[in-house]
C-alpha cells in the first residue's frame, strides 16, 4: 500500500511547490555554472543553488514525513545543517587554492579586488 493515499491535499500541495522550487532554484545554480564567464563568478552559482535548492527540497520531504507520521521528522534538519554549513566553507576554501595558485602563477584572471597581494595593510610602526 502506498502512503501518498494518506497525505492530506494541503499537505501534497505544499510538498509538490516546494521541491519544485528547490529544483527550479538548484537547476538556476547550475546554469550559472555553465554560462558565467571565469571561475570565480562560476563558484557562486552552484553553491547557491545547492543550499537554496537542497533546502527547500528538505523542507518538503520534512513536511511530508511530518504529516505522515503524525510527529517532527528531524533527519531533513540535519541533513539541511550539514549541507548549509559545509557548502560554503568548501567555496571558501576552493576560492582561496584556486585565489593562490593565480597569484602565483601571475594569472590575468584574478578579479581587480582581489588582486592586491595583502588586503589588509601592515601595520606602520
Amino acid at each position: 500500500m502506498n502512503a501518498a493515499g494518506t497525505l492530506p491535499a494541503w499537505a501534497a500541495l505544499m510538498t509538490a511547490l516546494l521541491v519544485l522550487v528547490g529544483a527550479a532554484v538548484t537547476l538556476i545554480g547550475s546554469l550559472g555554472l555553465l554560462r558565467l564567464g571565469n571561475f570565480y563568478a562560476r563558484v557562486h552559482a552552484p553553491t547557491l543553488g545547492t543550499t537554496l535548492g537542497a533546502g527547500s527540497i528538505l523542507a518538503g520531504s520534512a513536511l511530508c514525513f511530518s504529516v505522515l507520521e503524525a510527529r517532527p521528522v528531524v533527519h531533513e534538519i540535519l541533513i539541511a545543517v550539514f549541507v548549509t554549513l559545509t557548502t560554503p566553507v568548501t567555496l571558501m576554501l576552493v576560492v582561496r587554492a584556486a585565489l593562490y595558485r593565480d597569484r602565483t602563477e601571475g594569472s590575468p584572471n584574478i578579479p581587480a579586488a582581489w588582486a592586491v597581494k595583502d588586503l589588509i595593510s601592515p601595520k606602520e610602526e
